[in-house]
């Protein structure tokens, strides 16, 4: 039998159907993705000529794949260290995944009028406030161990805070160069991305060596953990 005091049994809901339901919105936005595709329907001669001038659409269509996958993988990450939910943190959520549904809109016009400004502006602010609401996602969790472990790293969530508010800035910074360069700010589209792709500082936190380091120190906080558990007034018993 392991005894808890009232203050140290875990609190909040749990996340296994947040992941189901984000899932289910991922995979609908990056599938909404494709409609923007239309098959030409022209005569046959004319048919190689039209195809090659969709290329703008198939490229809106990858880079904003790779975009939705970027926030999956973000999203993913994040409630592997999210323990808890709230009704706040479900609300935060449902107002990202809102955003990420509403990708395939500004894709879908990027890809159609690929060098106007007006759709260059859409489809940054639309990543803008998508991100923001990422931030927020993990701010509101990580924010005096609301809703995380107590001894996660600080100096890991301050990185990841700074990761997740860098895509605003960039994003931001490529409205104003589309006032110079509407190409320059899709060239910026297109690469940026990489910069979450490749693995990072933020990746070796869930690495299996990192995971095996984790369980071999658990003993001895178990071990700490029961002697200070099992003494005290206002106990509760889980069996």
């Amino acid at each position: 039998m392991i005894r808890l005091r009232r203050s140290q049994v875990p609190a909040g809901l749990t996340t296994s159907r947040i992941g189901a339901f984000s899932d289910g919105v991922f995979a609908i936005a990056i599938t909404l993705l494709v409609l923007n595709l239309q098959v030409p329907k022209v005569p046959v001669s004319e048919l190689v000529n039209r195809v090659l001038a969709l290329w703008p659409n198939f490229l809106s269509y990858v880079l904003s794949a790779v975009i939705i996958g970027i926030y999956w993988v973000a999203h993913h990450n994040m409630f592997h260290y999210i323990k808890r939910s709230n009704r706040p943190l479900l609300w935060i959520n449902i107002l990202f995944l809102l955003c990420v549904a509403f990708i395939p809109f500004p894709a879908g016009l990027l890809g159609e009028y690929p060098l106007q400004r007006i759709s260059i502006i859409i489809y940054a602010s639309s990543l803008i406030v998508t991100n923001l609401f990422l931030s927020l996602l993990w701010w509101y969790a990580t924010q005096n161990h609301r809703l995380v472990d107590a001894d996660i790293d600080p100096h890991f969530v301050s990185m990841v805070n700074r990761r997740n508010m860098t895509a605003p800035v960039v994003y931001l910074l490529s409205i104003g160069i589309s006032i110079l360069s509407p190409l320059v700010s899709l060239i910026v589209f297109f690469i940026f991305p990489l910069y979450y792709i490749i693995p990072s500082r933020v990746d070796l936190h869930l690495t299996p060596t990192s995971r095996r380091q984790e369980e071999a120190k658990e003993p001895e906080d178990t071990a700490g953990e029961t002697i200070g558990l099992t003494e005290g007034k206002g106990e509760e018993a889980l069996s």
